[in-house]
């Protein structure tokens, strides 16, 4: 059973300048304690002074911070939280506020704040988009990767959805195409149907990122409003019509098998003429002012005659209708939403953490998968965009991220003087990742085949065994010229 004994040195450095809860110093109190007049005040065999039985700790910086450095950053700690640490404490020391110190010693301490979970609601009220005035006037867009490759060559599906009408189009591509390659497909698939919409709104994938697609939409009339970087909310529409377009491919796979890109048409069909509760009808109802026919009516529906002003007017009145019923939507999702977020501002020249999600099989900034740092930093706030959006000062090394974060994904920095961190000489990708370098070679060997001899080296980066002529070619400065290294594996 663990037990904590107080070093005598930390006992003889207590024995002056230590306050009581009503200021005395030492003196006043030994002098006191020796009269008999401090119940709760005790001598030890050193000459400090014991309240309660606990070690009285004096005002004095060095000693207070000696004591909480132990507590939070020993071995044997390994940065517990606030409260344990004062539970720890409470029953050994006792000083003057020692509880707000122990709290503002944990808060501001740097690797805490890189490595530790916020247990708080997310940062940001939902902030709902307009709503569009007419029908494919304002389009989202996403793709849905990583599918299985079909017959002809499709491993991806383009998704763009009218944000008033909810219809939306399934266009199977390939995950390599470029922006130029789906410039055609989109004049064919969505102008030539809709027209040019006013606003495109998608998330920063390098397709709708690239000079060639803002060219393109600069030309047509159309203004590209891309999210925030690693925010996918704001294009919740694409998501969640993804989510449903996922679950019904999945559906059409297991129930009649087959390639997905031959049900695609179907699902599209079924997507745009079925029920939507946030505009309160299908989205054909509500592009073409009913739902068009399918097996399922099995009564005939009797023709209409609406020409001229009354055909313009139920059209009219079906729209705002529309609209009604979504800022409604919007209003009951922003109502649900909010009760788990929470409001979160910072003022231009603040220091915050940005957040970075640990991903399978990614390393980053020297740790691997779940050992990954959750937040990086500090990086100095220049700019606030909107109401949620900050523009941060991002190092040279970072220059290929977009320097635009959602408040959520950002922690206010708590500076301490005595934190030194300096930041190693990474190049950061567009998904705030790095390659790790190897360090050291730690073994050698051979795999011989029938007519060649590929040599291996072990790396000390993940102890992985590498080609050693690839190694060669990208990390010569591991290898001395011409020689041969043998290295002791140490596991």
């Amino acid at each position: 059973m663990a037990a904590i004994h107080i070093d005598h040195t930390l006992s003889r450095g207590c024995c002056t300048s230590v306050p009581t809860r009503d200021g005395t110093e030492a003196v006043g109190v030994k002098k006191r304690i020796n009269e008999g007049r401090v119940g709760n005040f005790t001598l030890d065999d050193y000459g400090a002074i014991r309240f309660c039985g606990r070690l009285c700790v004096p005002q004095k910086a060095q000693v207070k911070e000696d004591i909480l450095r132990e507590a939070h950053r020993s071995r044997y700690t390994v940065h517990p939280g606030e409260n344990k640490i004062y539970q720890d404490l409470k029953k050994n020391y006792w000083w003057k506020r020692m509880k707000i110190d122990v709290a503002k010693y944990v808060a501001s301490c740097g690797v805490c704040q890189r490595v530790k979970s916020e247990h708080k609601h997310s940062a940001g009220k939902l902030q709902s988009l307009n709503v569009p005035l007419w029908p494919w006037d304002d389009i989202a867009m996403d793709f849905v990767v990583a599918l299985p490759r079909t017959p002809k060559g499709k491993d991806a599906i383009w998704v763009v959805v009218d944000r008033l009408s909810n219809v939306a189009h399934f266009i199977p591509c390939r995950s390599t195409n470029s922006a130029s390659d789906l410039a055609p497909i989109y004049v064919r698939e969505i102008v030539r149907l809709h027209g040019v919409p006013k606003t495109i709104i998608s998330d920063r994938d390098s397709k709708f990122n690239s000079k060639f697609w803002q060219s393109l939409q600069s030309a047509l009339g159309t203004d590209v409003v891309l999210s925030t970087a690693f925010h996918p909310h704001t294009d919740g529409q694409s998501e969640r019509t993804i989510q449903t377009l996922e679950d019904m491919l999945r559906s059409c796979v297991l129930s009649w098998q087959g390639s997905w890109e031959d049900h695609l048409p179907l699902v599209e069909f079924a997507y745009n003429n079925s029920y939507h509760a946030s505009i309160k009808c299908a989205p054909f109802e509500a592009l073409y002012g009913r739902k068009c026919r399918s097996p399922l009516c099995w009564d005939a529906v009797g023709e209409k005659s609406v020409l001229g002003l009354d055909w313009v007017q139920k059209t009219s009145e079906r729209v705002a209708e529309i609209r009604q019923h979504m800022r409604i939507a919007q209003s009951r999702q922003k109502s649900y939403a909010d009760i788990m977020r929470r409001d979160l501002e910072f003022q231009v020249g603040d220091h915050v953490l940005l957040k970075v999600s640990p991903t399978k099989g990614i390393v980053r900034f020297g740790t691997k998968g779940k050992l990954s740092p959750r937040y990086i930093g500090p990086f100095t706030i220049v700019a606030r965009i909107g109401k949620l959006a900050y523009r941060l000062e991002l190092p040279e090394s970072m220059k290929g991220v977009h320097n635009v974060f959602h408040v959520s994904m950002l922690r206010k920095y708590l500076r301490d003087p005595k934190h030194h961190i300096t930041l190693e000489p990474v190049t950061i990708e567009q998904d705030l990742t790095f390659e790790a370098r190897p360090v050291n070679i730690l073994e050698e060997s051979e795999r011989v085949l029938r007519h060649r001899t590929l040599k291996y080296v072990k790396t000390e980066r993940e102890a992985t065994w590498e080609l050693e002529s690839q190694m060669r070619l990208k990390y010569p400065e591991l290898f001395a010229s011409g020689e041969s290294f043998h290295f002791v594996l140490i596991c």
